[in-house]
């Protein structure tokens, strides 16, 4: 009787560890972090916190995790749909991994801060005002004129403010990525169509840089040189996708405005 109940406390402990690990890799797989870190960070929380082996397959929408302890091994898979970028998180998670492997936190403490992690949220209108201004200073180091800057400003932040209302709608990315980008670039093509000088199309030009997909882009190349070649070409896939939706947009509002021989 006293050895079933030692293994049924490990296998306990075990299950526990097993879903704190599964927890932390989703939590970074979600927001945006390169395959690399999280397999190094759930086998680092894994092995300090007991677990003999830990084994972990990523695949684009789902963490699998299987850990070893004593003969016993155990999987649990987490389901990961959505994808966005926030470090704050990514970062709370390494500090967690740095802090259990110096002996500060226990499997409780893990728990613990994993569950409480809620990084602050800025203003959503902070972020269109620091967008337009980030948008027209591309445009400024581009050459662009104060007038065109400004109708970049304009342009770049009701674009955002477009792409917010969408996402807290829960609209398909694609279709928040090419509205977004149709909507802006119709803004800012007013200075191509109604000749707001030599260099206007650098409205056009900038306005949109706020949907480049940089970190899907850099974070599939680095995947793929790295050996996880499946969630490379998943995440270069999704950045295509993206930029192609964002392309049709843009062609969209230039079709309307009628200033493509201007562009050219």
């Amino acid at each position: 009787m006293e050895m079933k109940e030692v293994i049924v406390f490990e296998k306990n402990e075990q299950r526990e560890i097993t879903r704190l690990v599964a927890e932390a890799g989703y939590l970074l797989l979600h927001n945006g972090v390169e395959s690399k870190v999280v397999s190094d960070i759930a086998h680092r929380i894994g092995r300090v916190l007991g677990i003999e082996n830990v084994e972990i397959a990523l695949t684009a929408s789902a963490v699998i995790i299987t850990t070893r302890l004593q003969g016993q091994c155990l999987t649990t898979i987490r389901q990961c749909t959505s994808h966005v970028i926030n470090m704050r998180i990514v970062s709370e998670v390494q500090q967690i991994c740095i802090a259990a492997e110096r002996g500060e936190l226990d499997i409780a403490g893990v728990h613990q801060r994993l569950a409480g992690i809620d990084p602050p949220r800025y203003n959503n209108w902070l972020v269109v005002v620091m967008i337009g201004i980030a948008c027209a200073a591309f445009c400024r180091l581009a050459g662009g004129t104060a007038e065109i800057c400004g109708l970049t400003f304009l342009a770049s932040s009701i674009g955002m403010i477009v792409r917010q209302t969408l996402v807290r709608n829960t609209f398909n990315a694609l279709i928040t990525f090419g509205v977004t980008a149709f909507i802006t670039s119709l803004i800012s093509g007013l200075g191509l169509m109604f000749q707001m000088g030599d260099n206007a199309f650098l409205a056009m030009a900038s306005s949109v840089l706020m949907l480049v997909p940089g970190f899907p882009l850099i974070n599939s190349v680095s995947d793929m040189l790295k050996g996880y070649v499946t969630m490379g070409i998943s995440r270069w896939t999704t950045a295509t996708l993206l930029t192609l939706v964002t392309s049709m947009g843009i062609v969209g509002a230039m079709q309307i405005l009628g200033v493509w021989g201007v562009w050219l």
